[in-house]
């Protein structure tokens, strides 16, 4: 076995095991067998002319999985790190599960992450088509290369043989390896079966014996025994390649320089190595990213919640936020910052801080994390995304405005997701004190004398008090409550927490000032909440509070039992 320092090496250890008479008829044309053993090596010899170029290799089976996309913005920052070239390639051989439909779904994904590709589907490249679906053509061209230099056969067994065979494989506790006689079969034999039109696949010559080595940028020096994988299909009787196949031949001529991939594909490595070194094409460097898990260390899926891009960007994340945190699993700079652009990424990744364990999905840091960066967005930018949502939602009218401004302003500190902007903006414009008031979290509140701080409120409404001093703004709104706290010997929560009950109908909420302020503006300003969005004018909440009968409600307060504390040892 070799090791190198920079790039990834393997041997393979040799003993071929063929009758005389395939010898006889084979050798002499086909130099890639070999009586003797013998050692040999593969090596990567990297980028083509000194270039970087990494692919991203997605099936069109579904969504983008936050897994995928995390490999794909791996590749994106080693490219733009290292000034090469990130391609896309649609590996869509699967017929039966692919479509178009998922595939312009990752391409809108990709897009919206900003990881815009050089080569690929839509912008085209010099190493195309992208589509492994558009590639027979060149993939039965290999096969037949392989075919003639004897690194492959063709085999005739049927399903039922296939069957028997991994059953009896079953039966003595063996790796269940294809046996099969027509690895030594002879021309002949093979000859007849095409004359009866007899279906066969391309089976891939694993030699019996040796191992493979290699050294992957992520995880290490990684091995496998030959003895445990068996000759292999690479084209199926339908004239259909198999994808590790594809995969070879395509990073082969695609010039692909380093394969950063998930480790789930850490396996296919040996039959693609075997193919490598059978064609003569120099090997990548590999780097196999580890898994994303759940937090109870299972893989990822659908039954721990959303778990696709297309899932986070309708709940109302930032494509800015996903890259941050994606690239933020497993990897991370040596430092304690954890907010990145996607143009630090760039000049910070390195794929020798990628760690090869795996990394926890935690949907509550990403949620906080897209709160930070929501509230980091330009102002102006981020106004016009409340503002568009807003409207769309039919709450405003309109989507910009000094309303808008500042209710973004107000509310923004509250809000981790776009979605939540809706329901901030909503409850402000609500009124729901009958609820309050009668809730058991309200009973202190109103045993509190609130009758008394209403009966005071409706005066300074009904004297233009109130009125005069919200248009006077923040410094208005101020001063009279210290005045209004005065007058009633009340101040800090006392005074506080009946005043935003009896004006917001609610216990919690914003800043209360800036609430009212908000609340009075919408009641003056004619086409900017819509009247159908539910919103209580100032006018109609003094209304709902002369009608509140406070007599009664202090009974039923009495009446009420204090909530019951649980012991604690």
């Amino acid at each position: 076995m070799v090791s190198l320092m920079a790039s990834p090496w393997l041997r393979i250890r040799v003993l071929p095991e063929l009758p005389p008479q395939f010898l006889r008829s084979n050798l002499a044309s086909k130099p890639y067998l070999s009586l003797r053993r013998r050692n040999f090596s593969i090596s990567a010899t990297g980028p083509v002319d000194g270039e970087v170029r990494v692919r991203f290799a997605p099936s069109p089976t579904g969504n983008l999985h936050v897994g995928g996309a995390r490999t794909a913005l791996f590749n994106y920052l080693f490219a733009r790190s290292k000034g090469g070239k990130f391609i896309l390639r649609i590996e869509d051989t699967d017929l039966e599960r692919s479509t178009k439909k998922s595939e312009e779904a990752v391409l809108n994904d990709l897009s919206w992450l900003g990881l815009d590709w050089d080569e690929g589907p839509e912008v085209g490249g010099d190493y195309g088509p992208y589509r492994q679906s558009e590639r027979n053509s060149l993939y039965k061209q290999y096969a037949d290369k392989l075919l003639d230099i004897g690194a492959v056969y063709r085999c005739f067994c049927s399903n039922e043989e296939l069957e028997q065979m991994k059953e009896t494989a079953k039966q003595m506790q063996l790796p269940p390896i294809y046996t099969g006689k027509w690895a030594t079969a002879s021309d002949r034999e093979v000859e007849e079966e095409l004359a009866k039109g007899t279906p066969y696949t391309y089976r891939f010559r694993v030699p019996k014996e040796g191992s493979l080595k290699i050294s992957d940028l992520i995880r290490g020096e990684v091995s496998w025994g030959l003895d445990t994988l068996g000759d292999f299909v690479i084209m199926r009787s339908n004239g259909q390649p198999v994808y590790n196949f594809c995969v070879t031949v395509d990073d082969a001529t695609m010039h692909i320089s380093h394969v950063i991939r998930a480790e789930e594909h850490l396996p296919n490595t040996l039959r693609q190595a075997l193919i490598y070194k059978a064609l003569g094409f120099a090997m990548p460097s590999f780097a196999h990213v580890s898994l994303i898990l759940a937090p109870d260390r299972s893989k990822l899926s659908k039954r721990h919640g959303a778990t696709s891009v297309g899932q986070f960007r309708e709940m109302g994340y930032l494509p800015q936020a996903m890259v941050n945190y994606l690239a933020l699993l497993g990897w991370g700079d040596g430092t304690e910052n954890e907010f990145f652009t996607i143009d630090q990424l760039v000049e910070k990744f390195s794929i020798s801080r990628v760690n090869k364990s795996g990394a926890i999905f935690d949907s509550t840091k990403l949620r906080w994390m897209n709160g930070q960066h929501l509230r980091s967005l330009p102002s102006e930018e981020l106004i016009k995304i409340f503002g568009d949502r807003w409207k769309c939602a039919g709450i405003l009218l309109e989507t910009e405005g000094t309303f808008v401004e500042e209710a973004t302003e107000l509310l923004k500190d509250g809000i981790d997701l776009i979605t939540e902007a809706d329901m901030a903006l909503s409850n402000l414009l609500s009124y729901p004190l009958h609820s309050t008031l009668n809730s058991v979290e309200g009973k202190p509140v109103v045993q509190d004398k609130l009758s008394e701080v209403a009966a005071s409120l409706i005066s300074a409404y009904d004297s233009g008090e109130l009125h005069g001093a919200l248009e006077e703004g923040h410094a208005g709104w101020q001063k009279w409550v210290k005045g209004f706290g005065k007058a009633l010997k009340r101040k800090g929560k006392s005074l506080f927490m009946p005043l935003r009950v009896l004006l917001t109908g609610k216990l919690h909420g914003p800043d209360m000032g800036g609430s009212i302020h908000l609340i009075h503006k919408a009641g003056g300003l004619s086409g900017a909440v819509n009247p159908q969005s539910g919103f209580i004018p100032l006018e109609e909440r003094i209304k709902i509070l002369r009608e509140v009968d406070w007599e009664a409600l202090n009974k039923d307060s009495e009446a009420q039992p204090e909530p019951v504390a649980t012991a604690t040892n």
